[in-house]
């Protein structure tokens, strides 16, 4: 039976774990280490650690951090923050990470995601497409941590990305980003219907059943959510946790 994957997507800012609210207001939530020693507890289908800051520091993610975290985990993990040439991804893949995620330096130059797919394959290289309307109403990509708009449409964006041999893409709403009120499905959708890559799914995420619905009415192999691993409940308590093995497996059974 095929079943998505499900993924913690955690944020750094200065090295400790932040939960942002569309992209602000980031709250303190602990120790990454640590929360990859109770991922690994709660046997996680993989992790997704992004360092927010990493573009607008001009700095690629600490390559200390992914060896320390290629030490602990269990799973498989990705990393992204500040990547933009093809020995930032040689670093950080010795370092011990599977994937790199890669967002302004996509947009910035095309032709580098390109480069990076044939010299390490695509399965190594995912695409993280940040969305919300403009000032017109119009959905499009944005970049540097949800503050510059460009001129992309998530759905071209990700067509192009595909073409120019992305393995995989994140379709993330700053919208929905920490609201817990749902993913925007209509969003997750059209990004799965424009291209044939896996599509993961991130963004507003409030239970375990809206990883549900973002598989069967956005039909993402890929559930990512921030909220739901790191908070209790709405009321924001932090507390990481993940769905046991008989949740997932009741959840997708069909």
């Amino acid at each position: 039976m095929f079943r998505p994957r499900i993924i913690p997507v955690l944020l750094l800012q200065d090295n400790v774990l932040v939960k942002s609210i569309q992209f602000k207001n980031h709250k303190y939530i602990g120790d990454p280490i640590n929360a990859v020693k109770i991922f690994n507890d709660l046997k996680a289908d993989e992790i997704v650690f992004l360092d927010i800051s990493a573009t607008k520091n001009n700095r690629l993610i600490s390559l200390d951090f992914v060896k320390n975290v290629g030490e602990e985990a269990n799973m498989p993990f990705a990393v992204g923050g500040g990547i933009k040439t093809i020995e930032d991804i040689q670093a950080i893949i010795a370092a011990g990470a599977e994937k790199i995620i890669i967002n302004s330096a996509a947009v910035e130059n095309p032709d580098f995601i390109k480069q990076a797919a044939e010299t390490f394959g695509s399965s190594t290289i995912v695409v993280c497409i940040d969305v919300k309307k403009n000032m017109f109403g119009k959905e499009k990509q944005w970049i540097n941590n949800g503050k510059k708009s460009t001129a992309y449409t998530p759905e071209d964006f990700a067509v192009l990305m595909e073409k120019n041999g992305a393995g995989e893409i994140i379709i993330q709403s700053i919208t929905n980003d920490g609201s817990m009120d749902g993913y925007d499905l209509a969003l997750i959708e059209k990004i799965s219907r424009a291209v044939s890559i896996p599509v993961t799914a991130l963004g507003g995420a409030k239970d375990i059943a809206d990883l549900e619905l973002a598989y069967k009415q956005g039909h993402a192999t890929g559930l990512a959510a921030g909220s739901i691993f790191v908070y209790q409940s709405k009321r924001r308590g932090v507390l990481i946790t993940y769905p046991e093995k008989e949740q997932i497996d009741k959840l997708f059974k069909n």
